[in-house]
């Protein structure tokens, strides 16, 4: 699915881009007009009982909210200056009734709940028009510069004021935050992809997610209430996940295109592989934020809108505008080069991430168990966490708005949000026993005094005023729930509200709502990476590492900014941490985790679906992905990391609780303790029973390579197409390999041993040369032959390569009974090693399906007859490692004539369960030596070469040539008949339709 949708954008590349930014230019367009939409509040729930309260009091009594208090400070005498007075009066009486309902004060009745006991200071309470926050907050730009009066300072306290005040400065910080993160995420990308043109791609598609997603918001504000802080949502995951998957896509596209692969090759890859899994981790962040759906406040559900916007937008332009440009710019994408260009695709094993790797799979439980400590003490602080809602304290000391409701809720605690409401309601008429139950909540412990605030209709109500000076803390909340466990009077019901209420319903509704956000989370990432990956250790492995980063990151935040450890340095104000910024961090922080964790294990599944092992496949992985996923985390960190600038501390709460996920989860979580447990899991990790193997089957969520590399059926066996090798050069013999090390495959040619069909320059009479000493053990893996005599040395010439030759050139040379050489036409035994000597796999190598009669028997062949030929180098596509090291080939004593027929490299291998075939000994077409199954190592002891037996071996019997066989053509020559067989290449074993190897 994935390979084809590559397929289709790069033939439509010019087509998916021009109706991409078409409908992005749209969006944007239409979506500034969000910004006009946008309501503030949103932070309670409708349906709890503060919400009721409110209501009640509004229906029977008329109360309304008190919007705006205009706190009125004479600079010389008292409130009782009767001019004034009178300039106080005339100023309110001219506010517009457009955005002004109701004012209510101290003038001109001169009441008393209204003025401060030292009567320094008196207040007016404003009733602003509007139906939501959005046309309140409107209501009030509009009349905020005409409340002033001549000889008294005037202050502007209430929660609208605050609302204009932190939205105000949080936009200010946004502009400059993406101001400075911007600019120093293009110098990161520039460093890293060494190419303007490469590292401008992510910002560009990362510009028109936010431009998208405002568009999107604006639809979703059509209908639906939706905060201001949204955007700033939308912009930081639309900005730093696409930015991310931008880095895995251009760097993967460029992976393939080194590989010599043609730009529409590679962005089929691309796709297939980079682009898939950018879906999957997209899918899982998403899910992680519609688990903000859940919550009954707006607020939290319009964080969702923004984010799901956002991330959405992040990965569609990821798999439809990128790869488009991509395909538009292919080998241009390198262009405006700022450094040298380095070498890509070098061994893995040969860099830092690799090194890493084997030491963590050395020391699996010396790494793993101090970083479990490490992160349990960074997770104590929660065990005292406290939770509130926003207040005065977000902004900055010396904001006015903070100044005025500090001095709101010191001069007159009755009129401040910190009294707890208590409003009862009869049933039939209004309540006789009230001042009886007023009584009883005054010697609620923490309750200084209880004030009437009105009485009508049906309902009457007081104002209960606390000792503690925090609305927040655990006195008042106590306080809140032994007023609600009183009896209420016969015939009412009682309802608490305020502040400290709405608080503690807040609480409550997310507790009770957190489990079935906790259980969409982790059932959906169990789900999707088991069908992604095929085992059933991985995804619980995944969650529980996401927790631990999660847990460890809350640690830190409640140390900071609950505690107040480092305050003055940060220049905050230590409170309750805010529930709905605390349920957005989890979610982004659980979905980012496993984002990485998908990233990481994508490669790996990919290296131990070639066969590679547990240790093999962690060590390709963390290779491949340790430096993509440590640039993607600092330029993320760089994207959110400029909130921590902000004034406002909600802001600043995202921005280093990101800072600090980002860096535990992307070097010490996934770098260091997912290695580590991968490694104690072992083989493990990777298993599922067989009624989900079968399911996970079914599901085709796993991206095979069949779907790469297209097979032409023509039976039961196949060879996977490979780019071909250039004959230009020679390549030296190669170095020993490292036991248990994967490496790049090493071309070799296994080429027949034949006698001289022309004269040979030397005497006949010569004596052959003798035997070479016996190699040194390899560290494992296959023996390509026997050490022949007579090929050349380390350091020596390269052996000539043979023309290449076509198909209609090959065939009629071909052997066959009649033509094939005789056993006496063989080397002399003196000069050949023993067959012991030169182990065969069960592998047989058989010329190419296309090379043979369907019937031709083949020659008796002989592991004697058999020698490695270095050949040019194939470039090796990235993550394509063989399954088991490849040892070196001793070199021969002295060198040999070229091989009088000329020899091409392909030949399709052909398993054979009931006995080993060895290769012919006659003239045939054989391709490059694959480690397709392991070879037992010789003994140190013993040599590799034995000496040479007294009479040649007898001839094995006739081997004949399977009728069916499988071919895979070459990308680079799909849609027309290869030129050769080395446009074919054998492939032992193909990854089977069945997903991952357990």
């Amino acid at each position: 699915m994935f390979a084809g949708w590559g397929s289709f954008v790069a033939r439509f590349r010019w087509a998916v881009l021009v109706c991409t930014v078409a409908a992005v230019a749209a969006a944007g367009a239409w979506g500034t007009g969000v910004f006009d939409k946008l309501s503030e509040g949103g932070y309670t729930d409708p349906g709890s009982e503060s919400s009721r309260a409110t209501e009640v009091a509004a229906a029977e009594l008329g109360m309304q909210s008190g919007d705006v208090v205009v706190i009125y400070r004479p600079a010389k005498g008292t409130i009782d200056d009767a001019a004034l007075g009178h300039g106080i009066e005339k100023r309110l009486d001219a506010l517009p009734e457009s955005a002004v309902t109701a004012v209510t004060g101290y003038w001109p009745g001169k009441v008393a709940q209204y003025a401060a006991a030292d009567r320094k200071s008196a207040v007016a309470v404003l009733t602003l028009a509007g139906a939501d926050d959005g046309e309140k907050l409107a209501a009030y730009r509009e009349i905020d510069d005409k409340l002033t009066v001549p000889d008294a300072t005037v202050q502007l306290a209430g929660g609208i004021p605050l609302a204009d005040a932190s939205g105000t400065r949080s936009t200010r910080d946004l502009a400059f935050a993406e101001a400075i993160s911007l600019p120093v995420v293009l110098i990161l990308l520039l460093f890293i992809f060494g190419s303007l043109v490469a590292a401008s791609l992510p910002v560009l598609v990362g510009g028109c997610a936010v431009l998208g997603s405002l568009g999107v918001l604006h639809a979703i504000a059509s209908g639906h209430d939706v905060n201001p802080f949204a955007v700033n949502v939308a912009s930081l995951l639309g900005l730093g996940m696409a930015i991310d998957y931008g880095l895995f896509m251009v760097g993967r596209f460029r992976e393939e295109q080194s590989s010599g692969r043609t730009p529409a090759q590679a962005v089929t890859r691309t796709v297939a592989t980079a682009g898939r899994t950018v879906l999957f981790s997209a899918c899982l962040l998403m899910i992680a934020l519609s688990g903000l759906l859940f919550f009954p406040q707006g607020f939290l559900k319009s964080l969702a809108y923004g984010g799901l916007a956002a991330v959405a937008l992040a990965a569609l332009l990821s798999l439809t505008l990128l790869p488009a440009l991509l395909a538009v710019l292919g080998h241009r994408v390198d262009k405006l080069p700022v450094r040298l260009p380095r070498r890509r695709g070098g061994r893995p094993e040969g860099t830092g991430w690799a090194a890493l790797a084997g030491f963590v799979l050395r020391r699996p439980v010396l790494v793993a168990l101090p970083i479990l400590a490490g992160l349990a003490v960074l997770a104590a602080p929660i065990h005292g966490v406290q939770f509130g809602e926003n207040d005065e304290r977000v902004l900055p000391a010396a904001d006015p708005a903070r100044r005025a409701i500090e001095t709101l809720k010191t001069d007159f605690p009755v009129l401040s949000s910190a009294g707890i409401q208590i409003v009862l309601h009869g049933t039939g008429e209004a309540p006789k026993d009230a001042p009886a139950f007023a009584d009883k909540v005054a010697k609620i412990p923490g309750v200084a005094a209880v004030t009437p605030t009105g009485a009508g209709g049906k309902a009457v109500t007081y104002t209960a005023t606390l000792t503690a000076t925090d609305p927040f803390g655990p006195q008042a909340r106590t306080a809140v729930e032994r007023i609600r466990d009183l009896p209420p009077p016969a015939g009412a019901r009682v309802l608490v509200g305020g502040t400290t209420a709405r608080s503690v319903d807040s609480l409550s509704a997310t507790a009770d709502r957190l489990p079935q956000m906790i259980g969409l989370l982790v059932g959906a990432t169990l789900l999707l990476m088991f069908l992604a990956f095929g085992s059933i250790l991985l995804p619980v492995k995944a969650v529980l590492m996401s927790a631990v980063s999660l847990g460890s990151t809350f640690g830190i935040l409640v140390w900071i900014f609950q505690d107040g450890h480092g305050a003055d340095l940060l220049r905050i104000t230590p409170a309750p941490l805010e529930v709905g910024i605390v349920i957005l961090m989890a979610a982004v922080v659980f979905g980012l985790s496993t984002d990485y964790e998908v990233f990481l294990l994508s490669r790996m599944v990919e290296a131990r679906t070639r066969g590679a092992s547990t240790a093999e496949a962690v060590t390709t992985g963390l290779a491949r992905t340790g430096r993509v996923i440590s640039a993607a985390a600092v330029l993320l960190i760089v994207v959110t990391g400029a909130f921590a600038l902000s004034s406002v501390t909600t802001m600043r709460f995202i921005g280093i609780g990101m800072i600090v996920a980002l860096f535990l989860d992307a070097t010490v979580v996934r770098m260091l303790l997912v290695p580590a447990v991968l490694r104690l899991l072992g083989d493990a990790a990777w298993w599922a029973p067989g009624p989900l193997r079968r399911l996970q089957e079914r599901a085709g969520l796993a991206e095979y390579e069949d779907e790469l590399y297209p097979t032409v059926s023509a039976g039961r066996h196949a060879a996977r197409a490979l780019p071909p090798a250039s004959p230009s050069h020679a390549e030296d013999l190669p170095s020993p390999a490292v036991l248990g090390s994967a490496m790049p495959e090493v071309a070799a040619m296994v080429t027949p041993r034949l006698p001289s069909l022309s004269p040979s320059p030397s005497s006949p009479s010569s004596p052959s040369p003798s035997p070479s000493p016996a190699a040194p053990a390899l560290g494992g893996g296959w023996v390509f032959g026997a050490v022949v005599p007579g090929l050349p040395t380390a350091g020596s010439a390269p052996v000539p390569m043979p023309e290449r030759v076509t198909l209609e050139e090959q065939v009629p040379g071909l052997p066959s009974p009649a033509t094939a050489p005789s056993p006496a036409a063989a080397p002399s035994p003196a000069t050949t090693p023993s067959p012991a000597a030169a182990p065969f796999p069960a592998a047989a190598w058989f010329p190419a399906a296309a090379s043979f009669p369907a019937a031709a028997p083949l020659p008796a062949a002989r592991p004697e007859n058999f020698a490695a030929v270095p050949l040019p180098r194939r470039p090796v596509p990235p993550g394509d490692l063989p399954r088991r090291p490849v040892p070196p080939v001793a070199p021969p004593a002295a060198p040999v004539s070229p091989p009088a027929v000329p020899v091409s490299r392909p030949a399709v291998p052909v398993s054979s369960p009931a006995a080993p075939v060895s290769p012919p000994a006659g003239p045939a077409f054989f391709g490059p030596v694959r480690a397709t199954a392991p070879v037992p190592r010789t003994p140190p002891d013993r040599p590799l070469v034995s000496p040479a037996p007294a009479a040649a071996p007898p001839p094995a019997p006739p081997a004949t040539r399977p009728a069916d066989a499988e071919f895979a053509p070459d990308p680079l020559v799909r849609g027309r008949r290869p030129r050769d067989l080395s446009e074919l290449a054998p492939v032992a074993d193909l990854p089977s339709r069945r997903g991952p190897a357990s």
